[in-house]
This record gives structure tokens, sequence and C-alpha cells, in this order.
């Protein structure tokens, strides 16, 4: 019988096959900032083309009229994004409302989950907070696989008894390590969501059950029962960060739509002011060898888009998140390497 596979590393950047600094970008990273950066880059970039190109943007005002163009453009799209704003904020609100019966089912959904955490960590309340409540099921999960390994110990098996013996060293020195990250966490924030998507619970129930399978013929009752309990708080814990993933993500787009809203706002009056109130003729001068007519269309037309930038830097880490939790339950989808070959006979 071969191995259960090469155990995967403890957080998920490290476990991603993108590079660390591009992990960061896309998931750590304050969203002000990579919106910030994305601005630089869209001022600087306008700059460059600015002073590579064979013809100078004045001339070009002169010939035709570019600037009130882009920028009569730019307030049609600031519109329609504001709209999108409305119809975000009205799809994520739309799961919030609902006859009274629908509401009375979500809330029994509710307190039927917590009523088997309850159970399962052997609590009588479980933590009303995120955080803790990922907490209170995480350290569960470590006092279950410490059972489990209690039970296998009396086993006569040596090979089951080191299986179960590196499964439960994995889960408890994983668990502190989350522990740890949860313990200052607040929910609004991508620290919450971040621990709990470092503790791969996929891989856990996916190792637990191939150690059931090999060596089903040894599990007595005490065996068997620690073993369902130790699976089942995983799956509790795969639920919970299921919901919390979810709340995260009505959360963010309530966070983008009322960023969008403040931004819009000035980015409209600058694109107005420069179709009404910009005369080129009274533009003259230069700096660093480029006209100030293009230091000025180049910053207006930043800002104008910057609640375009602001949208991407949202949905970069609301889609990478996404992409990395497609699957719920013992599938990982992404490439995964393994030690060993699996023999399923």
């Amino acid at each position: 019988m071969s191995g259960d596979g090469s155990r995967p590393s403890d957080t998920m950047a490290q476990r991603s096959e993108a590079p660390t600094m591009k992990h960061r970008l896309l998931l750590d990273t304050n969203r002000w900032v990579i919106t910030a950066a994305l601005m630089v880059f869209v001022f600087g970039g306008l700059l460059v083309v600015a002073r590579i190109s064979p013809v100078s943007l004045r001339a070009l005002i002169g010939t035709s009229d570019p600037v009130e163009t882009a920028f009569q453009a730019l307030v049609t799209a600031l519109i329609t994004g504001v709209t999108l704003v409305v119809t975000i904020n009205s799809l994520v609100l739309s799961q919030e409302l609902g006859a009274v019966e629908d509401q009375r089912e979500r809330f029994e959904g509710a307190m039927d989950f917590r009523d088997d955490v309850e159970s399962a960590i052997d609590a009588p309340i479980s933590p009303p907070e995120p955080a803790s409540f990922l907490q209170a099921v995480v350290a569960a999960s470590e006092e279950r696989a410490t059972e489990f390994r209690d039970a296998v110990s009396e086993s006569s098996s040596e090979e089951f008894g080191d299986r179960v013996d590196a499964f439960t060293d994995n889960i408890t020195s994983h668990a502190d390590s989350i522990r740890g990250e949860l313990e200052n966490a607040q929910f609004g924030t991508y620290d919450v969501l971040k621990a709990a998507l470092d503790y791969n619970y996929s891989w856990k129930i996916f190792r637990l059950r191939r150690i059931e399978n090999a060596h089903t013929d040894q599990f007595d009752d005490e065996i068997r029962t620690a073993y369902d309990d130790l699976l089942e708080t995983l799956e509790l814990f795969g639920l919970a960060r299921e919901h919390f993933k979810t709340l995260y993500f009505q959360w963010e787009l309530i966070n983008l739509s009322r960023a969008m809203m403040y931004v819009a706002v000035p980015a409209l009056v600058i694109t107005l002011s420069m179709i009404m109130f910009f005369d080129a003729t009274a533009v003259t001068g230069t700096l660093l060898r480029i006209d100030y007519l293009v230091w000025i269309v180049a910053l207006a037309a930043t800002i104008a888009v910057t609640p375009f930038l602001l949208l991407i830097a949202f949905i970069l880490r609301i889609a990478t998140v996404a992409k990395r939790t497609l699957a719920i339950g013992p599938f990982i989808l992404r490439e995964s390497s393994r030690g060993e070959e699996i023999d399923w006979e």
C-alpha cells in the first residue's frame, strides 16, 4: 500500500503556484494601496506615451479635439459605473430581503448549524464572533485528532499508528498556527478569511479517509467513534469557512460600492471640468521636457478612471479567493505535487 501523498504547505500562499509577491498583491495588500499603484501606472504610462509619441498632444488638439472626446466618453463611463454600483448593492441586499417565512428558514438553519458545532466542540454555546467561532472549531479538530491518536495507540499495527501519529502532528501544529492568526483578527478585514483559507481541511479530510480505507479492518468501536468525531469536526469547519467566505464577499462588495461612490463624485467633477472649462491655449511651458498640457490631461484622466481602477483592485481579490475555493469538501482543484503515487487497490 502506498502512502497518502506528500503533505501540502500550511498556508495558502505557500500552496499557491503564484510567486509570493504576486500572491500578496492579489490578496494581502490593502485595496486602496493597489488602487493608488494602478493610478501611478496609468499616469506614468500616459506621460511615457506622450514623451515618445511622434505627434504632440498640442498638435492633435489643433487638428481635432481628442481631449474633449475622451472626457465625454469618460463621463458616460462614470455614470454607467454608478449605475453598476447601485446594481451591485441591490444584488447584495436582495439576499437579505424576503418574506418572514424565508427569514425564519434562514434563522433556523443558522441555529441548527450552531447546535451541531456546539455538540462537536463540547461547548454549551458557540462563540458569536467569526474569528472566535473558527478558533473553537479548529481547537476542536485538534482535540478530536488527539483522541483519535489515543484510540489508535492500542492497535497492534505499527504502520497504522505511525500514519495516525503523522496525521495528528500535522493537525495539531497547523491548528496552533491558525489559532494564532485568528487571535486578533476582526471580521470585515481579510485576516479572518485568510486564516480560514490557510487551514486546508480538504486535504485533512482526504488523508483521514485514506487512513480509514487502508486500515478499516483494524477499526474497533472506540476508534470508529473517534474517527467519526474528527471527520465531523473537519466537515463543520468546511461549512463554517464557506459561510464566512460568503459573508466576506457580501461585505467586500458593499465596501466596493461605497468606495466607488466616494471616488465617482470627484472624478465626475474633474471630467466635466475638463469638458466645460479647460482651454489648452491657456497652458504653456514644459516640465521634464513634457508639455504642461500633457501633465494636466494625464492627471485628469487618471482621476477620471479611478473608480474603474478601484473596481479592479477589489475584484482581483474576490476573484482570486473564489478561484481558490471553488470546490467544497475533499476536492483539490489546484496542481498538487505528491511524493508517492497512490495505490487505490
